[in-house]
């Protein structure tokens, strides 16, 4: 019997328990480091992964350290008496290693596979091996499945409304905030769509990262049921709504895999859509050399997949591809985005014309789902909309509704210009480097570090010209980006 101590450190989704070297109860050889043990206490038990300290300020010798989300999740008070045994294999052990192995599998074994992972039954290590063997082996129902599967462990939203719309870009293109502006023209129409989004992975904004910036984003499920039945529309946080718990776990072990499968990127989205209580979803596929999806070809099979997949779970999704050879808008960060979002808004003449437009094409098919309109009537009533204001007063409803955000970042405080180094038009603009430079200077955890983009693609730029700025909150940061655009600052200009 060990005294158990909650261990202020947080593992993320992986669970960690913590034992003094010296332990009177344990020897290391019984339990040695990465060893998955079951801790328990009157029915409740937790399987975490061992990690040993000679610390005493972390553990005692007679104490059992858990991670703060294993502590959680066994729900007993410092300084209970628990006991550990080495964790007993996962119910889905044999299927999980017939999918390592490459093997297809039933409903039955994805639903035991996501049950075992979400309650932390496997370590890093397996989560890894069957997520690269997923990435690489799933047929469509194998997608379906393990859809199907994630549905089981998720909290879902219901809606009174018949259509409840939502829209959701596959990503990976700077800019293309257009979320921000296509739920206040739908809320504004009458439609019903809650908009449920993630914080940037690997970009320098997501929309969750860029709505933060001037509101509240972190509702319950009950709060964001009242912000819609008042507005219509929300734009929220996912992470508290536990729409897809094993995307926590996921995430951690895709990101230092490099993994990105599109196959587990259908499930993912699906899941979370269906979870929402959407019964229509609008997919946008950015498609270009350094975006997520590279060809036409990849694109096409990823929408029909789209199609397949959510026409078996009840959802009708129109999936299209866009053009994602450049970034959309000028601002890269989540405070040069919310300025775009709200220029365009706003009606600015200078607001960004491209932003502008696909967030009224996609509005229009949105509101093409309202049955009335065809696709041509759903974008002018879209612009109507805009136009008229309609839809910037909807979003500031739906802003003081989720809370308006009393300290609003702004612009980071250091800043450089990267110029031309001749004249020539802008023939190229990789996304991938110029949201790699803007991650460098800080975003999107510093919400008013990124990169304004000065001259877009097509432009003429004369030598020594501004092709964009560069904004960090400190100096190192501003330093490292601005030495990766020394290097290669993504923009490239022909001969003038």
């Amino acid at each position: 019997m060990l005294r158990l101590k909650r261990v202020r450190l947080d593992s993320g989704p992986q669970f960690h328990a913590y034992l003094h070297r010296s332990s009177r109860a344990v020897h290391p050889e019984v339990f040695p480091p990465a060893t998955r043990i079951d801790v328990h206490r009157d029915g409740r038990v937790v399987s975490a992964s061992v990690v040993h300290t000679d610390e005493t300020a972390l553990v005692a010798p007679d104490e059992l350290g858990l991670s703060e989300r294993a502590f959680a999740a066994l729900g007993l008070a410092d300084g209970t008496p628990v006991e550990i045994d080495h964790a007993r294999p996962p119910r889905s052990q044999a299927a999980m290693r017939r999918k390592i192995g490459g093997a297809p599998l039933d409903a039955a074994s994805y639903g035991s596979i996501v049950e075992d992972i979400v309650a932390n039954r496997y370590g890093e290590r397996e989560v890894a091996a069957f997520l690269t063997a997923a990435a690489h082996w799933l047929s469509a129902d194998e997608v379906l499945a393990l859809t199907r599967a994630r549905l089981s462990v998720a909290r879902r939203v219901d809606w009174p409304a018949p259509i409840v719309v939502d829209k959701h870009s596959i990503g990976g293109i700077p800019g293309n905030r257009v979320s921000p502006i296509v739920i206040p023209i739908i809320a504004a129409h009458g439609l019903t769509i809650p908009k449920t989004s993630s914080r940037a992975i690997t970009s320098p904004a997501g929309t969750a990262d860029v709505m933060e910036c001037i509101a509240r984003i972190d509702l319950t499920a009950e709060e964001m049921r009242a912000v819609v039945a008042d507005v219509k529309g929300c734009i929220v946080w996912n992470g508290r709504l536990t729409q897809s718990p094993l995307d926590d776990v996921m995430i951690a072990v895709e990101r230092p895999l490099g993994l990105d499968s599109r196959k587990l990127l259908v499930s993912s989205i699906l899941s979370k859509k269906v979870a929402a209580g959407s019964t229509h979803v609008y997919v946008d596929i950015p498609v270009g050399p350094s975006a997520k999806v590279r060809s036409a070809t990849d694109a096409k099979e990823m929408r029909a997949l789209f199609a397949t997949v959510g026409a078996a779970l009840g959802l009708r999704i129109e999936a299209r591809l866009s053009d994602g050879t450049r970034p959309v808008g000028r601002g890269i960060g989540p405070v040069l985005e919310l300025r775009d979002v709200e220029a365009v808004l706003a009606g600015a003449p200078d607001a960004p014309a491209d932003l502008r437009d696909k967030a009224l094409a996609i509005s229009g098919r949105i509101l093409a789902f309202d049955g009335g309109l065809g696709a041509g009537e759903g974008i002018a009533r879209a612009r109507t909309l805009l136009e008229s204001g309609a839809a910037r007063r909807a979003f500031e409803a739906i802003v003081d509704r989720q809370g308006r955000n009393p300290s609003p970042p702004t612009l980071a405080p250091h800043r450089a210009h990267v110029r031309a180094a001749r004249t020539g038009a802008i023939t190229g603009i990789d996304c991938y480097r110029i949201a790699t430079i803007a991650r460098l200077a800080g975003a999107p955890a510093e919400k008013g570090a990124g990169i304004d983009l000065a001259r877009p693609h097509g432009a003429t730029a004369e030598a020594g010209d501004t092709l964009y700025t560069i904004y960090a909150g400190a100096t190192w940061d501003l330093d490292a980006a601005v030495a990766a655009a020394a290097s290669d600052p993504g923009v490239t200009i022909a001969p003038g």
